[in-house]
């Protein structure tokens, strides 16, 4: 059975094409860790840049600092700078990404568009729902199992994300994101629980 999600898939795919820049920001300085703090500051900036009621330019922001994401794992490990402590602080420095975005489509949709306590449900669920997809990954994989399948990782919601950015469509799209966020971790519990009878069996 393949557990390896889309966006893995995908990272694997772009490799080739993700390698040169990699390098390039390599040869001018750049650690993978200073990678992952510009990601995270860039998500802080189109935070603030949303919550001031300017969607269009946060998804611009997402968009070109978003393959940092991606890069700062390239650059590590075509460096050889791979490290427990990096793998961690990118980890968390994701979730606080998530956080800060949401948090800034919350004050926009409330403080600018006016919206009602359903959209903020909607939000908060979409937000709680990107955590528990990342903590049931790193829980499973801590004890030992394989979990990185799911039909909507990281990836898939940023890019949802941006459309709900694009499209004005926030409710709709980021009822999708919560929605499709608890299925995702229930395909981790059970590709878990899976492995977990194998094991036992064997």
């Amino acid at each position: 059975m393949d557990n390896t999600s889309f966006s893995d898939k995908l990272r694997k795919l772009t490799h080739p094409l993700l390698l040169p820049s990699a390098r390039l920001l390599g040869r001018l300085g750049f650690t993978p860790n200073m990678l992952s703090l510009i990601g995270m500051g860039a998500y802080v900036v189109a935070a603030l840049v949303l919550a001031a009621g300017r969607p269009g330019l946060c998804a611009a922001i997402l968009i070109l600092f978003g393959p940092l994401d991606v890069l700062d794992g390239t650059l590590a490990r075509d460096t050889g700078q791979e490290s427990d402590y990096g793998a961690f602080l990118d980890a968390t420095l994701d979730r606080y990404e998530e956080f800060f975005i949401y948090a800034g489509l919350l004050y926009h949709m409330v403080g600018n568009l006016h919206e009602g306590p359903f959209s903020a449900i909607v939000v908060i669920s979409a937000l709680s729902g990107s955590f528990f997809v990342s903590y049931a990954r790193a829980k499973a994989e801590a004890l030992g199992f394989e979990c990185s399948v799911g039909i909507l990782t990281r990836f898939e919601r940023i890019v949802l994300f941006i459309l709900a950015l694009l499209t004005g469509w926030f409710d709709s799209i980021v009822g999708i994101i919560a929605l499709l966020s608890f299925v995702t971790t229930f395909q981790r519990m059970a590709v878990v629980a899976k492995q977990v009878m194998k094991n036992e069996g064997g």
